[in-house]
């Protein structure tokens, strides 16, 4: 309910609210509140952009309004203009001081992501005049402290908030935006990371990947070549070797010795924000560079970690996939919960269409076998996949098009499909020799009407643990 959510931006405010507030990491005292109407107005903007759902885009339409009443009145209980949150601004006063305080630029970052998917999934123009307004207040606290005081305040954990200073930066063209995104690169990190360097044992897990997708961003705004080079390598170290078979990662949210995993299969594994993040990342890089690799690890976290951490009854999340052999899952509750997964999971559940298909000028690629229709408007192209992948190893594709469109489609050819793939286009065989691990071209001119049949016979295997060949995984497909 948007005003139970927004109850303690209006106290904050000194704004009237007679809402029930909720429980959890959202209780008034909680100093984690508000992070999830962050993620709540992202999710139903990203909801509103797949599905059209126009209550959805009224929800966020009318959360935005009541963010910006909160702004406005938030000046006359003595915060400085510009702030917006749920919690005092004292609360980033003592993260610049390097005082014990839960993470409030965390928090802020999942508000400020929200505002801008807002305004660019449901074109909400207030969204991007209050975004603007907030972001003139953190260039207010940055600009009144040095480099070394910036560096103290970034220990404790600040979400991507130069991730989405970035995106916002490609939005206004704003250089002063820009520059602010950088001041939160976190030298200790993207240091340990450019010089290849995997230092990470210890280090708490969803404070890192974050930061890694803003370096993502900032390379393609500014080019240089040192975000990049971070990037993949901290993808290529936690994606290769400090992950689970899911696809999750950390113990106790903190990342552990490659060599330990035997030592932490217990009930606090696999937190569910983080594979959230890992997704992104792997999103972000394969964009850069298409390579079976990141899509194989995407499907795995997507659906052994992310599709099975909702319960699909009540709706309700998982914080930690517990590894713990013979465990069992812990949702989350209706009201008394909101953990930080509770956050990321509401968001989760309305993105299952965003990485199914990519392109290039003259490429579709076919990442994902997802029940999902495709339309392509600047080829004038739309592809219907029907499938009820992974329940049966067969999807199928129709191409409808006005005219003939020539175009390469190159369809995954997953790493665990050892038993091959049968590809059909309108019912004949196409011969091919790639192999598992690679993408099947298809270039032809296509028509109205064509259809593609794709078959990727699954089979049991064993994936064992990493150092430990006694203890397995038992996998069927992906």
């Amino acid at each position: 309910e948007p005003n139970r959510f927004l109850h303690t931006f209006r106290i904050n405010a000194g704004l009237p609210t007679a809402a029930r507030p909720y429980g959890g990491w959202e209780k008034p005292d909680c100093e984690l509140r508000g992070h999830s109407l962050g993620h709540y107005l992202s999710a139903c903007s990203l909801m509103y952009a797949s599905t059209g759902n126009v209550e959805l885009k009224q929800r966020a339409d009318y959360i935005v309004g009541e963010l910006a009443k909160c702004q406005e009145a938030l000046p006359s209980k003595g915060y400085n203009a510009g702030y917006l949150s749920a919690f005092p601004e004292s609360f980033i006063e003592r993260a610049e001081q390097g005082k014990q305080v839960w993470a409030p630029w965390y928090t802020l970052h999942k508000i400020m992501a929200g505002l801008l998917d807002a305004y660019e999934h449901c074109g909400n123009k207030q969204a991007l005049d209050v975004l603007v307004k907030n972001v003139d207040w953190v260039k207010f606290r940055i600009d009144k402290l040095s480099d070394k005081q910036v560096q103290v305040m970034l220990r404790t954990e600040f979400g991507g908030m130069n991730d989405v200073l970035t995106n916002l930066y490609s939005v206004t063209g704003n250089p002063e935006h820009l520059r602010l995104a950088r001041a939160f690169d976190h030298r200790q990190i993207f240091d340990m990371m450019a010089k290849k360097h995997d230092g990470l044992d210890g280090f708490h897990g969803n404070t890192q990947i974050p930061k890694i997708i803003g370096a993502c961003r900032e390379y393609e705004m500014t080019g240089n070549s040192g975000y990049h080079d971070i990037a993949t390598f901290f993808w290529d170290r936690v994606a290769m070797y400090r992950s689970y078979v899911i696809g999750g990662n950390t113990d106790k949210e903190h990342f552990f010795r490659v060599t330990k995993f035997s030592e932490h299969l217990g009930a606090e594994t696999a937190e569910t924000c983080n594979t959230y993040n890992m997704l992104k990342l792997t999103r972000q890089l394969f964009a850069w560079e298409p390579n079976v690799r990141m899509m194989d690890f995407y499907e795995r976290g997507l659906y052994n970690h992310i599709l099975a951490s909702q319960d699909p009854q009540k709706g309700m999340f998982v914080y930690y996939m517990s590894l713990k052999p013979g465990h069992f899952k812990t949702y989350s509750t209706p009201d008394n919960s909101f953990w930080c997964c509770v956050g990321t999971g509401i968001e989760n559940h309305g993105k299952y269409g965003d990485t199914i298909y990519f392109h290039d000028t003259d490429s579709l690629y076919l990442n994902l076998f997802i029940a999902s229709e495709l339309n392509w408007k600047e080829k004038g192209l739309s592809v219907r996949q029907e499938t009820r992948f992974p329940e049966e190893d067969t999807a199928r594709l129709t191409i409808r098009c006005e005219k003939p469109v020539k175009l390469a489609l190159k369809t995954r050819y997953p790493s665990w499909a050892t038993a091959g793939m049968i590809i059909k286009i309108n019912d004949e065989k196409k011969e091919f020799h790639d192999a598992a691990g690679s993408y099947v071209t298809m270039e032809r001119e296509w028509k109205d009407n064509d259809h593609v049949e794709i078959r990727i016979p699954m089979q049991l295997r064993f994936e064992p643990l990493p150092g430990e060949p006694g203890i397995v995984a038992v996998m069927y497909g992906p």
